[in-house]
């Protein structure tokens, strides 16, 4: 090529042909940057990729809007922006402990009052008080697993106050399972870290509304909060969500006849599982708690080292099988008194089962459990 140019100059300027390559999957476009003219600018705003997942996450969701984010906390931190001095920010006494923090720490910095609750308890959400701004809770929640009616929430908030936003963490029921939009809340996020990528290989964070001022709204903030979602965990969740359907049903297979067979060991004292009951939830599958006796208490770390296919650590909710203790993990960061006063001890245990060969987990947990007796 005599073009004129040094080899350096060209090598830099080289570029694939894309117009009329026909992919059948979408291709990577880790690109920060736009050339003028093109509907994405700027990849802190939007990307094709990203573009691509919140079309499929919509889809799956039922609404009008769903933006990605970098994580699940990230999700939950924009739509605690929407809180002014003054306002109220109730949540379920059932969370994340990250959650939990997270709120504890917003209302300090934003001059807002945190109220826990129990939003199951008919009772209390008679009181809700009428400068609440946002309720918040997760249902099932973390932990035991518990329901959280979301229409009797809603209708309680529209109640105290018409202007509130009723917001749930789906992320354990998945879009596939629970669809909270329908039962009257204004926004649904998700940990797609979890179920939605299934693989533990990357993190990303879900905002779901069907209301156009909201869409637009977490859209400028995303922007210029620099929270938008890289274009490679896009294509990865994109990736996942092929299998999405077929994963959940083969972890709700699991899960029942597993969590039938922990019901049976003697050193359980329960087993957590939500109620399924056609209408807010339709299914589940994945996580289970149990509940040790009182005897067994001090004997996490035996039953966990006992166990050859339960991976130990912060990974759960993918396809393969994960062992913890929430009490030292998932809310290590209550103090003692938090954690006494919803009920968790050291005997929880909270099992991810994922897609290995049922009766390799059942041989699995019989065997740790045997060394526990």
């Amino acid at each position: 090529m005599n073009d004129g140019l040094d080899p350096t100059t060209r090598a830099l300027r080289a570029r694939a042909v894309t117009d009329g390559s026909l992919p059948t999957v979408t291709p990577l476009f880790q690109s920060a940057a736009f050339r003028t003219g093109s509907p994405y600018f700027y990849s802190r705003k939007d990307n094709p990729n990203v573009a691509e997942l919140e079309a499929a996450l919509a889809a799956l969701e039922g609404c009008a809007h769903a933006l990605a984010v970098t994580t699940g906390m990230a999700a939950l931190a924009q739509v605690l922006g929407v809180l002014r001095p003054g306002d109220v920010l109730v949540c379920h006494h059932l969370m994340y402990g990250c959650s939990l923090k997270l709120f504890q720490q917003q209302v300090e910095e934003r001059h807002v009052s945190l109220l826990v609750v129990d939003l199951a308890d008919p009772a209390e959400l008679a009181r809700l008080p009428a400068a609440m701004r946002l309720v918040i809770f997760e249902t099932p929640t973390n932990p035991f697993l518990r329901t959280v009616p979301i229409a009797a929430v809603a209708a309680a908030a529209k109640r105290a106050n018409p202007a509130a936003l009723v917001v749930v963490d789906g992320t354990w029921a998945t879009p596939l399972f629970q669809q909270p939009l329908r039962h009257g809340a204004d926004i649904v996020v998700h940990s797609a870290t979890k179920f939605l990528s299934g693989h533990s290989d990357v993190m990303g964070g879900v905002i779901c509304t069907e209301r156009d001022d909201l869409g637009a709204l977490f859209r400028e903030r995303r922007f210029y909060h620099g929270a938008n979602l890289d274009p490679h965990s896009a294509w990865l969740l994109c990736r996942s969500l092929k299998t999405f359907p077929l994963r959940m049903r083969a972890h709700q297979e699991t899960t029942v006849r597993l969590a039938a067979l922990l019901r049976g060991f003697a050193p359980v004292e329960r087993v957590d599982l939500p109620e399924i009951d056609g209408r807010q939830l339709t299914g589940y599958g994945g996580i289970v708690f149990v509940q040790l006796r009182e005897p067994w208490h001090g004997r996490y770390a035996d039953f966990a080292a006992a166990l050859t296919l339960f991976d130990t650590g912060t990974g759960m909710a993918a396809v393969t099988s994960t062992v913890a203790q929430p009490y030292s993990g998932s809310h290590a960061s209550l103090c003692d008194a938090e954690k006494e006063a919803i009920g968790l001890n050291r005997g929880l245990v909270r099992l991810c089962f994922g897609l290995e060969d049922e009766k390799d987990l059942a041989t699995d947990l019989t065997r740790a459990f045997a060394a526990l007796a």
